[in-house]
């Protein structure tokens, strides 16, 4: 793996590689040391115990967090393949059905286009097709578990079992080192709510309309494991040993929330505007693409090959006509359409039209400022490394945000409501 593609992976908000990097190598670490130190301030003992929850608390929570959801899916993939469906079958394309894209995608209108082509692995997914489309409550339901499976198992674990855990071996420790000194957390505080509980439904069942599973089910895994954050966050509160423990749990929980999910996109949007107007570079594409030499060569041969505009019918006549074209390749290298083996679109996969369309129409921004530069090499190579850099300045602002500034803010609130710096669950009562 080259330098650029970790770049290009750490630089990808839509991915969990971003918060893998921050969370486990620069957040984690660091907020073990700021709760020590914090805690240090008044007792080394209460330090050790805070040191060594929060490590606990911090890399078994990432271990789930990050790998939980992907771990579940791939489970309950298998389970709905032995249901005999396919689990990349897209219920967006029963919505294209409906809209105006009809014309071009949809569960109808790809069963009729892909049908009639002979390659094996296209006539497997169109047999795909027909399968979901003759029984589409039946998927619904299977996607709605998975769903379910995804984020409540790993948010019930990380949320409501560990937390008591934690707090339980402390305990555990306390009284070995002290026998006279009984740290009790009423059964209320520990006790893991039942699934009824934390659905909020009776009988633990979720119900979902269709168009709420298309949505739900088309969900990145980030997306998940925002919302996996948000369940963890009640699970935190909930299970704190008290309530100056929970109003501090909120207060991390809520701000690593955003600093994890929203200001990313923001700064990256912010550098990149500002590197158009520093540098006069069009830095909106992946390093990927900006550095590609194949992608250098055809400017400056003008044999770059781009849908002449951004109509629905222009866009799919192109990733279907010319699929081993730069564009479409580079289209499918960022996620934005699939191809087969055989080289033929995926019909089970749905384009969102408005993606694409953003893509196209910066991918030609690109290629006509680069034609209009005085060299397009050169051009290319500052807009590569100037992208390179933003998207690390990136990781470097947003890891600052989560590892330094929220924790020390979070101990100032502590000390603003509790009046000391000691973590609120570990302070000893008097």
């Amino acid at each position: 793996m080259t330098v650029t593609s970790i770049i290009s992976a750490i630089g990808n908000n839509s991915s969990i590689y971003p918060l893998l990097v921050r969370d486990c190598f620069i957040e984690a670490p660091s907020k073990i040391l700021i709760a020590r130190k914090e805690n240090m301030k008044e007792s080394r003992e209460i330090a050790n115990d805070a040191t060594r929850e929060r490590f606990i608390d911090e890399y078994v929570t990432s271990a789930i967090w990050l790998g939980g959801i992907p771990a579940t899916e791939a489970i309950m993939d298998k389970f709905i393949t032995k249901k005999g469906y396919n689990p990349n079958v897209n219920l967006n394309l029963f919505k294209a059905d409906k809209t105006r894209g009809k014309k071009y995608q949809g569960i109808e209108y790809n069963i009729k286009k892909f049908g009639s082509m002979a390659q094996k692995d296209v006539q497997e997914a169109v047999t795909d097709l027909l399968k979901v489309k003759n029984n589409k409550s039946g998927f619904e339901k299977l996607l709605t578990k998975k769903f379910a499976a995804a984020t409540i198992i790993p948010t019930a674990i990380m949320g409501f079992i560990l937390p008591p855990l934690n707090f339980a071996l402390t305990r555990k420790l306390r009284e070995r080192r002290d026998k006279n000194i009984q740290q009790q957390i009423p059964a209320s505080q520990t006790q893991c709510p039942t699934i009824q509980q934390f659905t909020g439904q009776k009988g633990g069942k979720l119900s979902f309309t269709g168009n709420l599973t298309s949505t739900i089910a088309n969900l990145r895994t980030v997306d998940k494991m925002a919302i996996s954050d948000g369940g963890l966050t009640v699970g935190r509160v909930s299970t704190s040993r008290n309530k100056e423990e929970g109003y501090m749990n909120a207060f991390r929980m809520t701000g690593s929330i955003i600093l994890n999910f929203v200001t990313p996109a923001y700064i990256a949007k912010g550098l990149d505007k500002l590197a158009k107007k520093l540098f006069k570079v069009n830095v909106d594409l992946d390093p990927l693409i900006l550095g590609n030499e194949k992608l250098i060569k055809a400017i400056q041969n003008n044999t770059v090959e781009i849908p002449k505009s951004g109509n629905a019918k222009v866009l799919f006549d192109f990733i279907d006509s010319k699929p081993e074209s730069f564009f479409s390749q580079s289209a499918q290298k960022m996620g934005k359409v699939t191809y087969l083996k055989s080289g033929i679109r995926d019909p089970r996969k749905f384009v969102d039209l408005k993606d694409l369309r953003k893509f196209r129409n910066e991918f030609k921004s690109f290629v006509e400022s680069a034609k209009n530069s005085g060299s397009i090499e050169k051009f290319a190579k500052k807009a590569k490394g100037v992208k390179c850099f933003n998207i690390l300045a990136n990781i470097g602002i947003s890891s600052f945000l989560l590892a330094v500034a929220l924790p020390k803010a979070q101990y100032l609130f502590n000390k603003a409501v509790t009046g000391s710096y000691l973590d609120p669950g570990l302070a000893k009562r008097k």
